[in-house]
């Protein structure tokens, strides 16, 4: 009696089977969808079922969509807590020949989610990784919120104290491009709040649920957004998305500062600080802490 063999990969759309063409060795990292399943590429289905080993970062979370099409292949855990420990065995199965597939939880992997130091490795040993694009929820959030997208930085997820959170923002007060966040529910509000009093009435985007039923973009300056969000719970991450800094803005600090510097060599840091705050009408806070990290540099 022959040998039972194992059936070819494929994947289902439907119901039918669609095989799954042979796959070069190498890493594929494959952008997964980041709401609506319907959002996987044809290619994306291809190779998930044709590699030998899915690497997830939750297999429970992938199992949703590996399942809804039908998705055979062997799943496996890689996450931040066991990523370094497991990149050796996958270096010699890619060295061997093998296939491996990467997803994320959704969207595209390595945008605040793990994957970069295996690639890191996989690029030092010159092994081969392929890219297979798809949904991104950084790029869904800046097509849609209406702020220019010719230059844009994405800074992922903010700290999570205030004070730390309030020093990373102060270093992008001056940049120009539009500024990309993801932020989880429960600490919208907080960020939105802390946003404002970094940057100002500047004009900024929340995005919510893209691509689900209750997909929502929320657009406004930043001190009436978190004003909007201090009393709305909110369900999944946040994209929030800033108004870069204007020349005004740029100009405007550059001569509060040099006024600062100059009234500090003048006057008591308090009464410097409350004379540059009446007069370019700033807050106090603001120009406190700037006089501080002047006396710092002292």
């Amino acid at each position: 009696m022959a040998a039972e063999t194992s059936a070819a990969p494929a994947y289902f759309i439907a119901g039918v089977s669609f095989p799954a063409p042979p796959l070069a060795p190498g890493l594929y990292v494959v952008a997964t969808p980041i709401g609506n399943l319907r959002d996987i590429t044809l290619r994306a289905l291809e190779t998930l079922a044709a590699a030998s080993l899915i690497l997830c970062e939750d297999t429970r979370m992938s199992a949703r969509l590996l399942d809804h099409y039908g998705v055979k292949a062997r799943r496996m855990a890689l996450h931040e807590h066991n990523e370094r420990a497991r990149i050796d065995a996958i270096l010699a199965r890619i060295a061997g020949g093998e296939a491996i597939a990467l997803i994320s939880d959704a969207g595209t992997p390595l945008l605040s989610d793990p994957g970069f130091p295996l690639i890191r490795a996989l690029a030092e040993a010159n092994l081969p990784v392929f890219p297979i694009p798809g949904a991104s929820a950084l790029l869904s959030g800046l097509v849609v919120a209406g702020l220019p997208t010719d230059a844009f930085a994405f800074h992922g997820f903010l700290p999570s104290k205030a004070g730390a959170r309030a020093n990373a923002l102060k270093k992008l007060a001056d940049s120009r491009e539009t500024l990309v966040f993801y932020e989880s529910p429960r600490r919208l509000a907080n960020t939105l709040a802390a946003m404002a009093e970094a940057f100002g009435a500047r004009p900024a985007a929340v995005a919510l649920e893209l691509t689900k039923r209750f997909e929502r973009v929320h657009r406004d300056t930043l001190p009436a957004l978190a004003a909007a969000f201090e009393q709305t719970e909110t369900k999944g991450e946040a994209v929030i998305l800033v108004g870069g800094a204007t020349e005004a803005e740029i100009t405007q600090a550059i001569d509060w500062q040099g006024e600062l510097r100059t009234s500090l060599d003048e006057m008591p840091l308090r009464a410097a600080v409350d004379a540059i705050a009446a007069r370019h009408g700033l807050k106090r806070k603001q120009v406190y802490d700037a006089a501080l990290a002047l006396k710092s540099q002292d």
